[in-house]
């Protein structure tokens, strides 16, 4: 039986890069930075895992989404890091649950920012 998330690991590409989007980009915290194949970031508590792709695996494909939450509102956040030269992948989406927002690391990983219902 699983109790919580420990770390989710993100592809790589470009470690350096990779560490700047995180650390620069969103404010997160770096934990350790070993080496080109692997690399910490704190999230709020939770690791996030760089974690350098193999040379023969392609780009981003499907798979896990990391949902943030911003600490502006959420269009403040969209329009900082629009500003910043941030991919977004649709606008602001509205729903019973809450409002997303759709973006890309510099890696090319699915990202999203989560604000929940008024």
């Amino acid at each position: 039986m699983a109790s919580g998330v420990a770390t989710v690991w993100v592809p790589v590409t470009d470690m350096e890069r990779a560490i700047a989007f995180y650390r620069d980009t969103l404010g997160l915290q770096v934990k350790s930075q070993d080496n080109d194949d692997w690399s910490e970031i704190d999230a709020n508590g939770l690791t996030i895992g760089l974690n350098a792709r193999e040379k023969a695996s392609g780009g981003s494909g499907g798979g896990a989404v990391i949902t943030f939450q911003p600490d502006d509102s959420i269009d403040d956040e969209v329009s900082r890091l629009r500003d910043a030269g941030v991919e977004f992948t649709g606008d602001i989406s509205d729903h019973p649950w809450g409002r997303i927002a759709p973006f890309k690391d510099s890696e090319g990983n699915d990202l999203q920012f989560y604000a929940p219902p008024n």
